[in-house]
Parts: structure tokens; C-alpha cells; sequence
């Protein structure tokens, strides 16, 4: 029903910027909440961002707050990671998901994923 397909990773030094793009296939996108996860190595996924069906509600973890930004675009069945302000802290492979029903922040509750792509902030 959904696939996704994520962009725009790559490396950058310490205070740069990214935007990473997560382009999704299906009828039902724009229903779905949509988050981004990353995981570095050795450590476990973690939650990075939320944002609800219309793109109103958004939350953030606390280690990136105020850093990165999340947005939607229906029409273009897009969801983006603006990134700012980049440490080597955020290197990691960043995940996009969909899921149906609330929005939440465990992946577990997550039903779409993407492939990935690797954010590499050298120092």
C-alpha cells in the first residue's frame, strides 16, 4: 500500500545543513502520520520527528529541537527532514516511516519504512 524512498543524505562537516526528502507511493498518504527514526552505530533506533496527517501537529526529540524541522507536502507525497546546525552526534542512518491511525513516537507502532540514508557530520 505505501512505499517509501528516502534522499538527500550524504556527508557534511559539523554546522552544516542537509535536507533529507522521503517520497512516498500510495493512495492513503496523505491519512498517514508520518516520523522520521535514526540509528547510529552500536546504538539503538530512536524517535527524531513526527508530524500528523495535515502537517499542523509536529514533535521533536529533544536532542534535535530547534535544529531540525519536519514538513509535509501532499501534493507531492513528500515528507522532509530540514536539518540544521548539523554535530557529529546526528551521524546515523535516517529511517522515514508511516503509520496509520495517531501519531506517536515509538517505532514500534509504525507500520511503512523506508531503506534509510546515511548522514555522515564529520568534525
Amino acid at each position: 500500500q505505501v512505499q517509501l524512498v528516502e534522499s538527500g543524505g550524504g556527508l557534511v562537516q559539523a554546522g552544516g545543513s542537509l535536507r533529507l526528502s522521503c517520497a512516498a507511493s500510495g493512495r492513503t498518504f496523505s491519512s498517514y502520520p508520518m516520523g522520521w527514526f535514526r540509528q547510529a552505530p552500536g546504538k539503538e533506533r530512536e524517535f527524531v520527528a513526527v508530524i500528523g496527517w495535515s502537517g499542523v501537529y509536529t514533535d521533536y526529540a529533544a536532542s534535535v529541537k530547534g535544529r531540525f524541522t519536519i514538513s509535509r507536502d501532499n501534493a507531492k507525497n513528500t515528507v522532509y527532514l530540514q536539518m540544521n546546525s548539523l554535530k557529529p552526534e546526528d551521524t546515523a542512518v535516517y529511517y522515514c516511516a508511516a503509520k496509520r491511525g495517531a501519531v506517536s513516537g515509538y517505532a514500534r507502532e509504525y507500520d511503512y519504512w523506508g531503506q534509510g540514508t546515511q548522514v555522515t557530520v564529520s568534525s
